[in-house]
């Protein structure tokens, strides 16, 4: 077997070739670029080896190293993926104390030829890549909601400034006639002396959806009375705030379209779970990849940092642990968003929710509770392509 390290680099990377069995560096570091000639070089010192033969191991890290990843796999090559932490551990242990691209190449290949026990990569199949464009769109997706929370904080904020009643008018947010008079006018001074027959234009729009009590007589009423304090530069940034939050809907709406359209394509089991839905059973899949790369269900409940730490000594053994965090933050975001969803439509873990409560857990230990037993339910129903039938968990 040749273990190949590549070390990952924007404009160019450095790889080397060391055989597993003696341990000898059969091609010494060296780099070559991010591009297709680069390409072409890595594959040329290849050759001579068949791919059989040959396991490939780079950092998961950043970007950088997508495009040389698909020319492998497009290629055949079984290519093994490894979490920095690892590699900078390894090099710490060697006496490593500065970073040094040539030096690890090495390094990989001796996280490669770690016994199959201790294995701390993950092998890429040549059909998963499709999940890292699922990864990308899903993440996206949660900072896009990250950012609209952060703009609607504002917005509220400006609005409690120049018209604080304005929310009690309204049954809900975000409507397209709050919007409309937020964008037009942005104060509670701007609509007290506009003409009706401007308000009455924020009201008036096609399609469908539900109508709201509010009249623009009684909103310009309102808006006399109003408290607010006359605010041009609170005024200036409710009309940029709500251009914002409607681009981030608008986007946010053309990304789900895409969720959707690789969930259908997954066709994954695990949206037989009540409580999943397309953009949840996407991002878990993503954040996962290849189910085969974990040898039981413990291995996906650390992966998602959802593991109660263990504290034991000769003296002492901690009875309460918070859980690790340590895995995928978007996995783990994910799995917390879904929970209650789960719990509240699924008999069996309403059950065993209730049983964490009743045992004295609080809400939220006995929600990472469910957690641990949905990521145990998914690798089952992964692992055996199985539909999801409550019936047998009872």
């Amino acid at each position: 077997m040749k273990l190949v390290g590549i070390d990952i680099g924007k404009n160019q990377h450095f790889f080397c070739i060391m055989d597993k069995d003696t341990g000898e560096l059969i091609v010494q570091p060296a780099s070559f670029s991010n591009d297709k000639h680069g390409f072409d070089l890595l594959i040329q010192n290849l050759k001579p080896y068949s791919k059989k033969s040959i396991l490939i191991g780079m950092e998961d890290t950043g970007h950088y190293h997508f495009a040389l990843l698909r020319f492998l796999l497009d290629r055949n090559f079984s290519v093994a993926l490894i979490n920095p932490t690892t590699t900078d551990f390894s090099r710490k242990m060697q006496g490593g104390i500065t970073k040094n691209d040539k030096l690890d190449t090495l390094t990989i290949c001796d996280v490669l030829d770690t016994p199959e026990r201790k294995k701390q990569y993950r092998i890429t199949k040549v059909n998963s890549f499709d999940l890292y464009e699922q990864k990308q769109l899903t993440r996206h997706h949660h900072n896009l909601k990250e950012e609209l929370n952060v703009y609607t904080n504002r917005l509220q904020k400006c609005i409690d400034i120049v018209f604080p009643e304005f929310n009690s008018l309204f049954d809900s947010k975000y409507g397209r006639v709050y919007m409309s008079v937020l964008k037009t006018f942005g104060s509670a001074e701007a609509i007290a002396n506009a003409d009706i027959r401007r308000v009455r234009k924020c009201f008036e729009y096609k399609g469908r959806g539900r109508r709201i009590s509010l009249t623009p007589q009684m909103l310009k009423d309102r808006a006399k009375s109003s408290v607010g304090i006359p605010s041009s530069a609170d005024v200036i940034q409710i009309k940029h705030l709500v251009g914002q939050i409607e681009l981030i809907e608008e986007q946010l709406t053309e990304i789900d379209k895409k969720i959707e359209e690789f969930s259908i394509q997954n066709n994954s089991p695990i949206l037989s779970i009540p409580g999943i839905s397309h953009f949840s059973g996407t991002s878990i899949l993503a954040e996962l990849g290849d189910i085969s790369n974990y040898s039981n269900a413990r291995k996906i409940i650390k992966a998602a940092g959802v593991a109660p730490y263990h504290y034991e000594s000769s003296q002492f053994t901690a009875q309460h642990t918070a859980i690790t965090k340590k895995g995928s933050k978007y996995l783990r975001k994910t799995l917390y968003q879904i929970i209650l969803p789960v719990i509240r439509y699924n008999p069996v873990f309403k059950e065993y929710y209730q049983l964490k409560i009743s045992q004295g857990k609080g809400h939220r230990c006995a929600q990472g509770h469910c957690v641990r037993k949905l990521l145990r339910i998914i690798y089952h129903l992964l692992k055996t392509n199985q539909q999801f039938d409550p019936q047998l968990l009872r």
